[in-house]
């Protein structure tokens, strides 16, 4: 009689998580100090020091993402085709860090429109690749998890960045409602070298796994990459129509009567959220499923985007912004592990620059739509649209059912 031995997988946790994620989550970590001290007081900067509108604030914010959208498909499938991953994420780093300095010296919103444009060519290239590279290190069973790990790298180095940016207004504006000009500009100082700390943190400690295959060319078309991976961006988009920038979010904030060190404030008490969540809704999803962890996490965009259109209070921002970060933490590294799921091994770098494509092409609509609702009808109505939108999607993606190979 023939003896079957059932080999049972040694369980995955973050201590045996490859390299590669780690140089990607210390990378994400710099570029984010970097990046979020600066990004976050935009509009504030754009709204305060420039007199920009709105509807103006939505466009810079929604062109910013979308002119690199095509880019984020090209170096995804370029990913592919030269079988690597590490270099292209690389020189996109490489490119975001070189064009900081052009923050400090803007003095007007079309200078600033543009250093945002350049900014995300930069993160066009980078996305994609640093995606694939690292599913393509990881086991399907942790890629939850290594994605959640990721993902709370980043939110921890948005929350130092906000640190210092909040050190920074202290003593230089300290109980000023608006933002002043040159604490803009000593910020943009302070955020460039972690950016070149993360170039030197992916180009030294990350390699390549190979990719298998070789492909065509791949049309700008989901078809290629399969039908439950097309379904899902449908779905996607529904929600995304709803996701405006940000921006609106912490000019909310400042509509309520919070100043810029309260705006700080709330950003960080968003990010510490995000970074301890992620990990812990990464690894649940490698445990109960994808589709659940984002399902919950769009009903709870939902809610606070709701709660943002009805709050009349400064402290009400505070407590909504912090479950805005449990939203992050349990919707965004889960899917994009819900991507590698979907798609073949050796189309992933793809499929990734065709998903954060679509993101970003979404993205101008998205904030053009809630500057222009809220100069004509009212701070409150481009809130009361995400929370809409976005439980019209978390329905559709609890009607769905993706693949068994999907969770």
């Amino acid at each position: 009689m023939a003896t079957h031995v059932q080999t049972k997988l040694a369980p995955v946790t973050w201590r045996t998580l490859p390299r590669n994620v780690w140089a990607v989550s210390l990378t994400s970590f710099f570029m984010d100090i970097s990046s979020e001290m600066v990004i976050n007081i935009l509009p504030l900067f754009l709204a305060n020091v420039l007199g920009v509108q709105t509807s103006i604030i939505g466009v810079i914010e929604g062109f910013a993402e979308t002119t690199a959208s095509l880019l984020k498909v090209f170096s995804g499938w370029l990913s592919d085709k030269l079988r690597a991953r590490k270099w292209l994420a690389v020189s996109g780093y490489a490119f975001s860090a070189l064009v900081k300095p052009l923050f400090y010296f803007a003095a007007s919103w079309e200078a600033i429109a543009g250093a945002r444009w350049v900014d995300r060519l930069g993160k066009g290239i980078r996305t994609a690749p640093r995606d694939a590279l690292v599913a393509d290190s990881t086991d399907a069973r942790a890629r939850g998890l290594a994605f959640g790990i990721s993902r709370a790298a980043d939110t921890a180095g948005a929350f130092l960045g906000l640190l210092i940016a909040l050190g920074v207004v202290w003593f230089a504006q300290a109980g000023a409602v608006e933002l002043h000009e040159a604490t803009f500009r000593t910020i943009v100082l302070f955020s460039i070298v972690p950016a070149f700390l993360a170039v030197l943190a992916l180009a030294v400690i990350a390699r390549d796994v190979p990719v298998q295959g070789e492909r065509a060319l791949p049309k700008f078309a989901f078809a290629a990459l399969g039908k439950p991976f097309m379904i899902l961006m449908g779905i996607v988009c529904i929600f995304e129509l709803g996701n405006s920038s940000d921006a609106f979010l912490v000019l909310r904030a400042q509509n309520l009567g919070i100043n810029v060190i309260g705006v700080l404030l709330m950003l960080i008490g968003f990010n510490a959220v995000y970074t301890v969540l992620s990990a812990p809704a990464g690894s649940l999803s490698d445990k109960i499923g994808r589709r659940r962890v984002i399902i919950a996490g769009w009903l709870m965009y939902g809610a606070v985007y709701l709660g943002f259109a009805l709050a009349d209070a400064a402290w009400q921002v505070f407590a909504l912004y912090a479950v805005y970060g449990v939203y992050y933490g349990l919707a965004y590294g889960t899917t994009k592990a819900l991507v590698a799921d979907l798609v073949p091994e050796n189309l992933r770098g793809t499929a990734y620059g065709t998903y954060n494509a679509v993101l970003s092409l979404i993205s101008l609509p998205a904030s053009v739509i809630a500057g222009i609702l809220w100069q004509t009808f009212g701070a409150a109505v481009p809130f009361y649209f995400g929370a809409a939108l976005a439980f019209i999607g978390a329905g559709m993606l609890a009607w769905w059912l993706p693949p068994p190979t999907a969770h």
